[in-house]
Order: C-alpha cells, then structure tokens, then sequence
C-alpha cells in the first residue's frame, strides 16, 4: 500500500510571461513505512515537491494522493494529523518567545490531542532531551536541540508522514549523525513514511531505502541505495552527482 501517490506533478511560481517552472512532470510513489529520497543540485526542485505536498506551494496541478486522501487546493484537518514536516533551519523555525512546552501543547491541542502534560513527557524523552528541557525558550538551546524539539513538534500530533526538509545541513558535522540516528529510531518505534530531502547523498544513504535524482526541475532516475552505494547509474548526471560524492557513500 502507498503511503504517497504522486502522478504528473507540476508547480510554478508566477503567471504568464512571468511563470517559472520550479516541478516539471514529476510522478513517484512512496510505500507505506518507506523511507524515500529526493536528491539533487539546489533549485532542483526537490524542495518544492514537499511544499507543493503540505499545502504550502499554492500553484501546483497533477494528482497527489497522501494517506489515502486525495489532495486538492486546500489541506484537510486529517491531512495535517497524518503528515508533518520538519522544516531545515532550527533557529527559524521556533518561535523565540515561547517555551518548548508551549511550543508542543499548542499543537496537541490544535489537533485535539488529550493527556497534554504526560504526552509532552514522552516526546521530550523520545526526541533525547528529556523533561528538565521543557519549560526553556529556543534560544537557550543548541541547534541539535532546537531540531530535536521541531520533531518532537512534528510528532506531536501522531503523524503517519513525515516531509524532512534537509533536517540537518544546518547542523554542525558532528551533531548531524545524532540526528539521522534519532530519525532512523523514530521512524522504526512510530512506524513512520520519511519523504527526505537532501543535496548530500551520504545523509540519504543513512537514512532512505530508495532516492528519486532531480535535475532541472525532473526526476532523471530512480536508484535503490545499494544500487547508489555501488555507483550504478544509467543516467549521466546522475552518475555525475554520485561520483562527485562517492567518500561520503561508503
């Protein structure tokens, strides 16, 4: 069963004359508890798939299926319960004057989620923070920290999906291991669908079963990660993009 069913997904930004096309025909489907990829070079268009999937890309058409809902312009109440995503700036993406525990019962009670208190316990304990975290503002946190409380964030509401938005090139070298770690353990203890971006292929390599290669606004291959780890390519850029990272591979 698919947890993503995407068919001839196009999103542009602008109108007439003035229209850029950022997607360009792109189809793929993501199984229920897959971890998937999407890779390439900046302005690839990677990251606008994702936003185009949360709602958040408002010029888009195509069909896009996710838990089983089929999307239209405008996001459902359930959408947002079973997908979630996790954005690449820590530092931005909290809001500086409210304390991590505000930051995650206002979103269990924006979805209706009971048994705040113990529930914010246990996120805190999953994301390897711990309770003695819960009452401090962003900017008494690490980055690593700051982004192990936007996926306690993201989790919060008990999703099905979550979209991760290059979760750790903000990050420095040696907190980003714990993070993929962390996200690996989430993904199994959840039962959770990773739809993952990244411009480095050795994070990918980490944490996904199966990478989409993005050029120029589309997707050029599909690869398996052993096929990747092994430098099987049929297509040149995307030979050319695994070459160029081959130490981060192995």
């Amino acid at each position: 069963m698919n947890a993503i069913t995407i068919r001839h997904l196009d999103v542009w930004f602008g109108n007439g004359t003035e229209r850029s096309d950022a997607v360009s025909d792109v189809s793929f489907d993501v199984a229920e508890g897959e971890s998937f990829g999407l890779v390439g070079e900046s302005g690839s268009g990677k990251s606008t798939i994702l936003r185009a999937i949360e709602g958040i890309a408002p010029n888009w058409s195509g069909e896009m299926s996710v838990a089983g809902e089929l999307l239209s312009k405008r996001r459902s109440h359930q959408f947002y319960r079973n997908v979630q995503m996790v954005f690449q700036d820590p530092y931005a993406s909290l809001h500086p004057r409210q304390t991590v525990d505000r930051v995650l019962s206002e979103v269990m009670r924006l979805h209706g989620v009971t048994d705040i208190d113990s529930r914010i316990d246990k996120l805190l304990d999953d994301v390897g923070l711990g309770t003695g975290f819960r009452f401090r503002f962003p900017h008494q946190l690490s980055g690593g920290q700051r982004q192990r409380v936007a996926i306690a964030r993201a989790l919060a509401p008990e999703p099905r999906i979550l979209l991760l938005d290059e979760p750790t090139s903000a990050l420095d070298v040696s907190v980003q291991a714990e993070i993929l770690n962390l996200l690996v353990d989430l993904r199994e203890e959840h039962k959770l669908t990773y739809v993952m971006v990244s411009h480095d292929l050795g994070v990918v390599g980490h944490l996904c079963e199966r990478i989409a290669v993005m050029k120029s606004a589309e997707i050029v291959e599909f690869l398996g990660v052993e096929e990747m780890r092994k430098l099987q390519a049929t297509d040149p850029y995307t030979r050319h993009l695994l070459e160029s990272s081959i130490h981060s591979l192995r």
